[in-house]
């Protein structure tokens, strides 16, 4: 390409277009079948050990609900969590290749997934909580909206 041609308009500059990755956040459908996954994966087991086990079964477990239940709640939390902070998923989302990610596109600090987890279970419970997804163009319930974090499908390794 010669200095005169572009200078009389015979030859057009290029032009560098900056593209932003297009972020491709994860479908109601697919972060349904990721939780449903989850729960048969990690919590079932979790369950059955302390009802059966720990409490000497359902008879136990009845008397002493209140107990059970947070035998329960503590090892999914440590156990999401902790998959979560260091891979940035868990069983069900990689079924469904799902990546979880902060504001930064990283995993999300150990603090972050604490707060999504207290206020996921807040917004399951409450259901309101999940309203918001439902009408948000980036699918984002109130637990990812005040942890500032979001699930994306992640890159096919498969390709």
């Amino acid at each position: 390409m010669r200095w005169r041609d572009v200078k009389q308009n015979r030859v057009k500059k290029e032009s560098k277009k900056t593209t932003e990755p297009s972020i491709r956040y994860a479908s109601i459908s697919n972060r349904l079948k990721a939780f449903l996954t989850d729960t048969f994966m990690i919590t079932m087991p979790i369950l059955y050990i302390i009802i059966y086990l720990v409490m000497g079964g359902r008879e136990g477990f009845r008397e002493n609900m209140a107990e059970g239940w947070l035998y329960i709640a503590v090892p999914h939390y440590m156990i999401v969590v902790f998959l979560w902070s260091v891979k940035g998923e868990t069983p069900g989302m990689k079924a469904y290749n799902l990546k979880l990610l902060n504001t930064s596109m990283q995993r999300p600090r150990f603090l972050q997934s604490t707060l999504r987890y207290v206020l996921m279970q807040i917004s399951i419970l409450s259901i309101i909580g999940l309203l918001p997804a439902l009408f948000r163009k980036d699918k984002k319930a109130a637990h990812d909206i005040l942890s500032k974090t979001f699930l994306v499908e992640a890159e096919s390794e498969k390709g």
